[in-house]
């Protein structure tokens, strides 16, 4: 009966012991990843001034806006990452809230990004088979993307209209 207790003791002691090293680990790790990801939005920024620099010694070229808009929102995206891992950080839990935000802007991002490839690639000459099956292609990652951004839209009101 006493052994039992021994190792009872020994196990809680064990247990907490690890999970003691296991949080501070989650915390170094938590700093470095908030570390990383403030170091790559002030990267993002300063290269979305550079392109917006650009545009504008462009008289507003299209592609180049279109070009920053896509930096901002890849900017707008680590922040938001920053933000969930902030929020987890002083919580301990993950909330679901930002990482549909997240997807919500890389999705929205993702249409910018087919849009452009589009204008650049459109150039006037024969419909050919291949034309026509890389604008089936693309018409049909359009509205994949379409649903999903819309999906993401309603969970979010979902989520906070339930937080309500």
């Amino acid at each position: 009966m006493e052994r039992d207790e021994h190792a009872d003791r020994d196990t809680t002691r064990i247990g907490s012991l690890a999970g003691r090293l296991f949080l501070r680990v989650e915390i170094y790790a938590y700093i470095v990843l908030g570390g990383l990801l403030a170091l790559a939005a002030v990267i993002g920024i300063g290269s979305t001034v550079m392109s917006l620099w650009q545009a504008a010694l462009e008289r507003g070229d299209a592609d180049t806006l279109v070009l920053t808009i896509d930096r901002l929102l890849f900017v707008l995206m680590v922040v938001e990452i920053m933000h969930t891992v902030r929020v987890s950080f002083r919580s301990g839990t993950l909330v679901c809230e930002p990482f549909l935000i997240v997807g919500l802007i890389a999705s929205i991002r993702r249409v910018l990004v087919i849009t452009l490839e589009s204008s650049q690639a459109s150039k006037p000459g024969a419909w050919t088979p291949d034309v026509e099956a890389q604008f089936n292609g693309t018409m049909l990652e359009l509205g994949v993307l379409g649903g999903l951004i819309l999906i993401m839209v309603v969970s979010i009101f979902i989520l906070r209209r339930s937080e309500a």
